[in-house]
């Protein structure tokens, strides 16, 4: 079992790739070995480290550093974590002839304020030049590897305003620093529930923050600026054909797996029997010159087992499955480790299946996963994108018509009438705007924030800030529909923030690596050239999608119903007394630290027992996992 006290040993080391550091120009000397020793312990990695240490700054990295110097005087130093893809030609033979962190100083050299430009794939970076007295850091347009940051509050000597600045891929390194303080806020909690992650750039901690996808800081004389690098181009016109569009599909994703894979002898893939993880499984048979390895996870629940799905995708192309059924007692077992290993709280119940199956795969000998995250957000095939047409219809009624005919005269009917509620319901959710809209079953939507938190808990946090972060994210993309403006908006919520941390951390804590050919960048740019009228037809989801790949995939792959590796909790609960025990241990203990209502944790109880079993499940596991994290992160 995993240490659940010590957050720098709460997992096993993995193959998660990491950077951590400081730039403290002002500090007061310190040992930079012992220092950058708690930062690296606190990244828990099994793969080799390059370091440079000394007071002024200090950098770790999984991959090669790379100094600024081209004299004897000290100017800085690169680092760069990851697969980058350069544009370049020039930065591409040097990063395979020296290192990618030697292709990123050639270009920051080059142009200091436009390099990110020549920069693809997947990576985060820090560029520290004392010279100019500067520290920039990003991440990939999707945020493959997270980046937390703080300016300490006590490194430099006479309330110097240059404060600094720590950097690192975990918030355990970026904590284990001497000069940050460690203290929960609660307005992360409030986003944690309302989310069921910590979404960037909020944390869990106070003075912590993490750079949301296609983002970099820029950090210049004690201050800190958040600058957004990349925005793609969507467009709702093409000069091909639907016909000829559709014939590119397949090459596309076949070239994304090849770019993905760098060993096929042990590169297996993640295979639910859905759209795209049948695509990537299917596509890595075709490219592997022996019998492809595929994974599957089942669950002897009515409704959640798609293993049927995953084995006609595994016979069409003739790939090895390797199942496991995931029982109750497994979670009961795996959630403690698993809920305390990551470094925010993280409630995706789908993380434990994905563990289940990573590990399945290297006891298998497998190095590295294909999986197929990013598919439904780059093509389309969420339900809530056809849903949302259906009430933006709604918003092209003139709106003399809506105020003083339909909606007078819908309110006026008496619930009894046939379909009146109905029609009510979908009055007042059209006549919520986008992106808001899109939370309409959440939890703290439909149960107000007094009914849950308590009035002091409340006080300390703003409700407004998880709407109001998601409208600022609605509105970045330039000229973009409203089904485009969706797919973004999912690109950080859905992906970087919550399927990447997810599949990520899963893997990594299994001992195996994990590559999203499905998010590979000319994939991406394909995706976006697609009009939306053809990636959605009526309610048809992923409609492009599905006419490219007619008669490759299985047609029971093509017509199948969207549902993934989801956890049964919620039914399982019901039943199954270890999990019950698990579950209700936990929430006594979160009605002890006053944040919540006693009296509504009591009601979710109710409402599991005797509503909506899977959809109050859900909320139950939300807490027991917050309430596990917290036990195992607060007081340590």
């Amino acid at each position: 079992m995993l240490n659940t006290r010590n957050p720098n040993s709460l997992r096993r080391p993995t193959l998660t790739r990491g950077l951590a550091g400081w730039y403290l120009p002002n500090a007061v000397p310190r040992n930079a070995y012992i220092e950058l020793d708690a930062m690296l312990a606190g990244l828990n990695t099994s793969l080799n480290t390059d370091t440079h240490a000394g007071n002024m700054y200090s950098c770790a990295a999984t991959d090669r550093l790379y100094s600024l110097s081209d004299t004897s005087e000290d100017r800085g130093m690169v680092a760069i974590i990851g697969h980058p893809q350069w544009k370049n030609a020039r930065l591409a033979t040097l990063a395979a002839e020296a290192s990618h962190s030697a292709a990123l100083a050639a270009a920051y050299r080059q142009d200091s304020n436009n390099f990110l430009e020549q920069l693809g794939g997947n990576f985060a970076f820090v560029i520290i030049d004392t010279a100019d007295n500067t520290v920039l850091a990003g991440v990939d347009r999707l945020c493959h590897f997270p980046l937390y940051y703080s300016q300490p509050q006590n490194a430099h000597p006479n309330n110097t305003p240059d404060s600094g600045l720590v950097f690192g891929s975990s918030a355990s390194a970026v904590l284990a620093h001497s000069n940050i303080e460690r203290k929960i806020q609660p307005q992360g909690i409030y986003d944690f529930i309302y989310f069921h992650m910590v979404p960037s750039p909020v944390s869990i901690y106070q003075g912590l923050a993490k750079l949301p996808a296609a983002h970099y800081l820029k950090y210049s004389k004690g201050k800190i600026e958040i600058l957004n690098y990349w925005q793609p181009h969507f467009s709702e016109s093409s000069d091909k054909s639907f016909h000829n569009m559709a014939k590119e599909l397949r090459p596309q994703l076949k070239s994304a797996v090849d770019r993905a894979v760098t060993d096929y002898s042990t590169t297996g893939a993640f295979l639910s029997g859905g759209l795209d993880s049948s695509s990537v499984t299917g596509m890595l048979a075709e490219l592997s010159e022996q019998q492809a390895r595929a994974y599957s996870i089942g669950f002897a629940a009515e409704g959640y087992d798609e293993m049927a799905f995953a084995r006609i995708s595994a016979k069409k192309f003739g790939v090895k499955l390797n199942e496991y059924y995931v029982t109750p007692d497994d979670v009961v077992e795996a959630l403690p480790d698993i809920a305390t290993s990551y470094d925010e709280p993280f409630g995706n119940s789908s993380a434990l299946p994905a563990y289940f199956c990573a590990k399945l795969a290297a006891e298998d000998g497998i190095k590295c996963l294909l999986a197929g995250d990013g598919g439904d957000e780059i093509f389309a095939g969420n339900e809530r994108y056809a849903k949302q047409g259906v009430f933006e219809a709604y918003q092209q009624v003139p709106a003399a018509l809506r105020n003083h005919l339909i909606e007078p005269f819908t309110q006026a009917l008496p619930n009894q009438v046939a379909l009146a509620a109905k029609a009510k319901s979908y009055i007042k959710q059209a006549n919520v705007a986008l992106p808001e809209r899109l939370q309409s079953y959440n939890f703290l939507n439909r149960h107000r924030p007094e009914e849950i938190f308590s009035s002091d808990f409340l006080a300390q946090i703003n409700t407004a800030a998880p709407v109001a972060l998601q409208q600022q994210v609605y509105q970045l993309p330039p000229n973009a529909s409203t089904l485009n403006r969706m797919l973004y908006l999912d690109w950080q919520f859905t992906l970087a923030d919550n399927d990447l941390r997810k599949v990520n951390h899963m893997c990594a804590v299994a001992g195996v690596d994990v590559a999203y050919p499905m998010l590979d960048d000319e994939l991406l740019a394909f995706a976006c050239q697609i009009p939306g009228k053809w990636k959605i037809k009526g309610q048809n989801l992923r409609h492009f999608y599905k006419k490219g790949l007619h008669n490759w995939l299985p047609d029971e792959t093509i017509n199948k119903k969207k549902q993934g590796f989801g956890l049964p909790f919620g039914v399982w609960m019901q039943s199954h007394q270890p999990l019950q025990e698990l579950a209700y241990d936990n929430l006594l203990k979160l009605k002890k630290r006053q944040w919540l209502n006693p009296a509504f944790i009591d009601e979710l109880i109710d409402l599991h027992r005797n509503g909506h079993a899977a959809y109050y499940g859900e909320l139950i596991w939300v807490l027991t996992v917050l309430e596990l994290w917290l036990d195992a992160h607060l007081d340590t």
